[in-house]
């Protein structure tokens, strides 16, 4: 792994190198990631596995055209090869009259933000070992639980430096430390399985294996003996663990690309109301120790905390450059990249704003509903909004969670389903993306 300098200057050597041989413009990006994970099952190490990943990418542009290309060799030889290869692509490729560089007035030029994303300790393989013993025993240790698939610890360091031909330059690391479990309860057909798990950038901000490993356990034995239910129109309360998974749709929804193909189900409703007023959904990649902050996007362009939905509303799209310029737009700071390819766009650290009332309320008068804590499958069109997934969780029986079911479907459309999603008052920050408890009244229900 080379370090953020080195990255830095290799980078900048790539784009000056293209320059030199003919590229009217380039950019670099180097990333690289190095993790060390420990795993064991029924109380014996399983699997101690360290692994360390590096590339480089290359984008070229002459004139309207562009091509890229990335490698994972460092040597300086290899590279001036890249360079040769990647110039010589471009020529032969199509113009697009949409590619180039981000903006360069619109380029970040103060001083990276403070993000606090690098944990100077490093767990030693022991340490990890350790970790992953404490959660396994801990979930085995709950009555009722049967079985294992394992538990384990694992500790990583990536690095991110970009460098472009009109003078941005910049690199950042991040850490990350996680722990997970995962096991069974029940015996034989009426096994049931669940898990548990916690990442933080920072050692001292994971929660205690033991609390991890209680909670997959608890997890696993609350599911057994599921019920049959008949199928109907029922109020859904979404978990907070598996509710994010609406926002990702929403995402997926916003980004440019799916706005320039016109394939998106939110097309047409930007400034409108698509939410209750009482939904406030927020991307901060500046967030301390967040798992997805950065201080500058995929373009070089800074980044800021921003309201995607605001009070209900629409607020804007996620555009990288290239997005923005068929939409007649400006770049929002949100360009992704890896390796190889153009950039796109993504988001960071998004969450929902918490809503007035307690999970508890949130279910109060629902007479028969379902608490999903589950969802199978990937049944979403993004074009039209048409929802469809497995699920599992617990029947709600006059305002309270009461028997565990599984094999069913809920089924609904994204735009019906916003206008009637309510949030609690339960937020906690505890992944990339984070709601609180959530209720979307009015779906359909196919019981098993």
């Amino acid at each position: 792994m080379l370090s953020l300098e080195e990255a830095q200057t290799r980078a900048q050597d790539l784009v000056d190198a293209a320059r030199r041989a003919g590229a009217d413009a380039a950019d670099a990006v180097y990333a690289c990631n190095a993790s060390t994970n420990v795993s064991v099952r029924l109380g014996a190490l399983e699997d101690v596995e360290r692994s360390e990943g590096e590339e480089i990418g290359l984008r070229v542009f002459i004139g309207q055209r562009s091509a890229s290309i990335s490698a994972s060799d460092m040597n300086r030889e290899t590279l001036a090869t890249l360079v040769d290869r990647c110039i010589a692509m471009a020529r032969e490729a199509p113009e697009d009259p949409y590619a180039g560089l981000a903006p360069e007035d619109r380029l970040l030029r103060k001083r990276l933000p403070s993000l606090d994303l690098t944990d100077e300790e490093e767990p030693e393989p022991a340490a990890l070992r350790d970790r992953a013993l404490i959660v396994e025993e801990a979930a085995r240790s709950v009555p009722g639980v049967t079985n294992s698939e394992g538990g384990g610890a694992a500790s990583g360091r990536s690095q991110v430096a970009l460098a472009t031909s009109h003078g941005f330059a910049g690199s950042y690391a991040g850490t990350s430390h996680s722990t997970w479990a995962s096991v069974l309860a029940g015996t034989g057909a009426a096994m049931q399985r669940d898990h548990a798990s916690h990442s933080a950038r920072h050692v001292e901000d994971l929660d205690h294996p033991e609390a991890v490993g209680v909670r997959a356990g608890q997890r696993a034995v609350a599911r057994l003996n599921p019920v049959k239910i008949e199928s109907g129109v029922m109020p859904i309360i979404f978990d907070p663990r598996i509710g994010s998974s609406l926002v990702g749709h929403l995402v997926s929804g916003m980004v440019g690309p799916a706005i320039t193909r016109r394939s998106s189900f939110l097309l047409d409703r930007l400034g409108e109301a698509i939410f209750d007023a009482g939904v406030t959904i927020i991307d901060d990649p500046l967030r301390a120790r967040g798992l997805r902050s950065r201080p500058f996007d995929g373009e070089g362009l800074p980044v800021e905390r921003r309201a995607l939905i605001d009070a209900g509303v629409l607020t804007g799209w996620l555009l990288d450059s290239a997005s923005a310029r068929q939409l007649g737009m400006e770049p929002t700071g949100h360009a992704s990249r890896g390796g190889g390819g153009a950039p796109g766009a993504g988001i960071t650290n998004v969450h929902m704003e918490p809503g007035t009332v307690s999970p508890g309320d949130l279910m109060a008068d629902v007479t028969r509903g379902l608490y999903v804590t589950e969802l199978i499958g990937m049944g979403v069109n993004g074009v039209t909004g048409d929802y469809s997934r497995g699920a599992a969780g617990f029947l709600i029986e006059n305002g309270g969670v009461a028997h565990a079911v599984s094999e069913i479907t809920i089924a609904g459309n994204l735009n019906e389903m916003f206008r009637a999603l309510m949030p609690a008052k339960d937020l906690h920050f505890r992944y990339a993306m984070n709601v609180p408890t959530l209720r979307i009244d009015g779906m359909t229900v196919a019981g098993g």
